[in-house]
């Protein structure tokens, strides 16, 4: 199985990402996550640094690809869960797809994608290009992650056109929205009435959460030695469930930026503000 995870820029899908890993590998899953972002952090919760990217990789290497061992690329994060760095160009220059692009033909060449189960994508930001959809042309499902706020749903409802547009020519499901860091679920009820998709899980906000990304740590291992903190670490195990069983999955036709505008700004027209 191939997971694209997406959602608006600092939503939290890299720490989202993390501990969805780990839950799929505490399901018995061999699971490998792939950072798509030049920040090049989607596995520091994982594996507590930053560990070198694909690119860098193979420029030291002058792009050589046998000279390239999986040990040079694969590093082993917690609970077992194997992370890899995709990097990129530098700001400003060249194309995220095109690394996007390497990366999987490097990994296909050290049979990365023979020895797991699951490969999850986490990729930056909205999309507004091809080349950050890329990971969308290798995934089964994709995955959108929001909060119960209007840019955020904005960007989701971007992510689910592109969905549509690579349903066209390939075998892509969006498998549904994860809310994270919300309380509320009003505005994502609103949105997946116009725009109909699963919802897979609403995390609330949760300061520990948070804390978790600081200290290089996903919720799992803090919950070893703090047992309050398992009730957080079923949130991820439900959205794990949630997806190793195959779910159907949706193609959404998402809508129009201006109707959603509308329908969104309507929303908070009528909501009345707390005194």
């Amino acid at each position: 199985m191939k997971l694209a995870v997406y959602g608006k820029g600092g939503i939290g899908k890299s720490t989202t990402s993390c501990n969805i890993s780990v839950a799929l590998a505490r399901r018995g899953r061999r699971v490998l996550q792939i950072g798509c972002d030049p920040k090049h952090d989607s596995t520091f919760t994982l594996t507590g640094f930053l560990i070198p990217t694909i690119i860098d990789t193979l420029e030291e290497k002058d792009y050589h690809y046998e000279d390239v061992y999986a040990e040079d690329v694969i590093y082993e994060g917690y609970g077992g869960v194997h992370c890899v760095e995709a990097g990129g160009p530098p700001a400003g220059a060249g194309c995220g797809g095109y690394v996007v692009g390497e990366t999987m033909k490097l990994l296909k060449e050290l049979r990365a994608f023979e020895d797991h189960d699951v490969i999850l994508f986490d990729v930056l930001g909205d999309v507004v290009c091809g080349g950050f959809a890329a990971p969308l042309n290798y995934a089964d499902y994709c995955v959108i992650i929001t909060d119960n706020g209007f840019d955020a749903l904005f960007a989701a409802n971007r992510i689910a056109a592109s969905c549509r547009e690579k349903a066209r020519t390939h075998p892509l499901k969006l498998a549904g929205l994860v809310g994270n860091r919300t309380n509320k679920r009003d505005l994502i009820d609103k949105y997946v009435e116009a725009v109909p998709m699963p919802v897979l899980e609403i995390l609330p906000l949760i300061e520990d959460i948070r804390v978790s990304r600081v200290k290089g740590k996903t919720i799992f291992e803090m919950a070893e030695s703090d047992p309050s903190l398992e009730p957080v670490c079923q949130y991820y195990l439900n959205i794990a469930d949630h997806l190793l069983a195959c779910p159907e999955g949706v193609v959404p036709q998402e809508s129009p930026d201006r109707a959603l505008f509308e329908l969104l700004s309507d929303f908070y027209s009528r909501t009345p503000v707390p005194a």
